[in-house]
């Protein structure tokens, strides 16, 4: 029995069931969450456009990243999907500093790196990838899941970059005191 196998069921069980409750919680309502449609109205008002359909992406990849990841099946798959959310969501969160104390990006950064490094290091002996005999878990799966899914984040970010700055341009353009009524003669 080796620790450094313990150590990874450990880290695989604990983050993979982090993100599975918080992709419950935007898949299902799980947890005090907003299911799909307050999900949906959340992901539109930070930019990510169409909200449902962002909503189901990220809940998604949350909820399935995290079990492929606590049970250690395809983990560079699991890995890569939640760090393609987690990357998504650390944009959002950057505003606000490094602390998550003060809304900042370090939750998110920690399970995407987490994530990313579960998919790059393996998930150790306990794992039905070790049970398996590592058939979805080898080095051009690791490649091309982390490939595919950071394309898939830089998408995502770059459309939400989009949206926030046309919301802002808008918002610029608008009048300061709403529209303006005809001047009657």
């Amino acid at each position: 029995m080796s620790n450094n196998d313990l150590g990874l069921l450990a880290l695989r069980l604990g983050i993979g069931g982090t993100l599975v409750a918080h992709g419950a919680q935007k898949l299902f309502g799980a947890f005090g969450g907003g299911g799909i449609e307050g999900t949906a109205g959340a992901m539109h008002a930070m930019g990510f456009r169409p909200g449902k359909r962002n909503a189901v992406v990220a809940g998604a990849s949350e909820a399935g990243g995290g079990v492929l990841l606590a049970l250690g099946l395809a983990t560079p798959v699991g890995g890569a999907v939640a760090a393609a959310a987690m990357a998504a969501a650390t944009v959002v969160h950057k505003p606000n500093g490094f602390f998550a104390t003060a809304g900042g990006f370090e939750y998110p950064a920690v399970l995407g790196l987490t994530s990313v490094a579960l998919a790059v290091g393996g998930p150790g002996r306990y794992s039905l990838d070790a049970v398996s005999g590592h058939a979805l878990n080898r080095p051009w799966t690791t490649v091309l899941a982390l490939a595919a899914a950071g394309a898939g984040a830089y998408a995502t970010i770059k459309q939400r970059q989009e949206a926030v700055a046309g919301d802002a341009q808008e918002a610029a353009d608008a009048p300061a005191d709403g529209p303006q009524a005809p001047v009657a003669s």
